[in-house]
Order: structure tokens, then sequence, then C-alpha cells
């Protein structure tokens, strides 16, 4: 995988582009895994997006049925995509709210002999380390052979010629395994959220996104993404 630089330095720009990750022509499906102590860690508000997940996730971590502080897979469930932005909007955002819900998960994961790493935040060389894992995002994109014509004429078009891109879909059908085109954010784990952004909105590093799949196809959807985040 490559590391893609989108330009979102600030929280608000990181969350516009979590949000054009999910919402464009090109996506076959996506995988948010967000771990019940990101739920659980933010306060009630009215009308609440995230009500359900939190109830969800207070249940989970009282009923004493699962180990908070292991790695079972229980502990994390499905997002969506407006769920994965309200997350990570909850803990970096400038204001109280999110000062309060880092309090929160600070006193959460020291409840259950947890504690952030001393590594910096976004270290992609300890992400392998990382736990509790909090977030663990990404995005599927079509495969070349699936573009339609007229739906997807930007990407199909994006190719020199079409030659070149029909030899890339070919290419992509008979290979073994078939290769996947896919975004992923970076491992988020309670550094990312208590650490990554400052009380001014800044993110102490430009969101990095990791690609997988056919360069001209993916530089073609990041220029989209990037008009789309208004970067």
């Amino acid at each position: 995988m490559i590391a893609v630089e989108l330009g979102a330095s600030r929280v608000d720009e990181a969350i516009r582009v979590v949000r054009a990750l999910g919402a464009h022509r090109y996506l076959a499906g996506r995988l948010h895994l967000i771990h019940a102590f990101a739920f659980a860690a933010m306060p009630r508000q009215p009308n609440d997006l995230l009500a359900g997940p939190k109830t969800w996730a207070n249940g989970l971590l009282s009923d004493g049925l699962v180990d908070p502080a292991s790695r079972d897979e229980c502990l994390w469930r499905r997002g969506s995509d407006a769920e994965l932005a309200a997350v990570l909007e909850a803990f970096w955002a400038p204001g109280a709210p999110s000062r309060a819900a880092r309090e929160a998960l600070r006193l959460l994961l020291a409840r259950h002999g947890l504690t952030a790493a001393d590594h910096a935040p976004f270290d992609e060389s300890v992400e392998f380390d990382i736990h509790p894992l909090l977030i663990d995002a990404g995005w599927e994109l079509l495969p070349l052979s699936r573009l339609d014509p007229t739906r997807h004429a930007g990407a199909i078009g994006a190719f020199s010629d079409p030659l070149a891109f029909a030899s890339a879909a070919f290419e992509e059908a008979t290979a073994i395994p078939s290769p996947i085109h896919l975004f992923e954010l970076p491992a988020l784990g309670p550094n990312e959220l208590l650490r990554g952004a400052d009380d001014d909105g800044a993110l102490v590093q430009p969101l990095v996104v990791w690609a997988q799949g056919n360069d001209t196809y993916l530089d073609y959807i990041v220029r989209g993404i990037r008009r789309a985040a208004k970067l």
C-alpha cells in the first residue's frame, strides 16, 4: 500500500475527506470497525446519531461477558460513514465536548488497565502493536472490469486511451489473486484519538490515507476526493 496525503491538516478538513471517501460513484463497499470504548466515551446528546452505538457499547462493557481489555472481536461494531465521521469529530473537534470525550476515554482505559502508548500519534511503524485498536476503517472500490462506460466515464477516460484501460482491466481480471482497489485510514488507537489534534483544531500531522490498486484509477479518485473535500 502507498501513503496518499490529501492535504487535510485540520480536523474539519479531515472530516470532509472521510465523508468524501464514502460518497463517490466508484465505491464497492466499506468496512469500518469502531471499538466499544470509542462509543462509550462520548456523552449522550439530543437527537444523537450515535445513541444506538453508545447503548450497545455501554451494555457490552458492563455485562461481564467480554473482557474489555482483551482483543475479543465482539468489542468492535461495524459503523457507517456518518458514524465514523461523528466519532472522529467527537474526539478531535475543538471545544469542551471533545475534551470531555477524551477524558472519558482516558478513564475507561485506566479502569481496564490500559494506557495510551508513548509513541507519537499516527506512527505507522507501530500500527500492528496498537491496543486497543479503536478505529479500523476502509473503503473498497469497484474493480475496473465493473466500471460502466457511462456512469464511470471519468475514471475510464483518465487512462491514456481505451486500449490502456482495456489492458489494465484484462490484467486485473486475469490476475491470481485478483487485485483489490481500496483506501484505508491509518490505524487509530488511544494515542490518535487522545492526541491526534490540538485544541485549535489542527491535526498533529496531515492526514494520510493508505491506498492500494491501479495507480491511474486511484489518482483519478483521489483528485475527486480532494475536490469534494474542498482541498
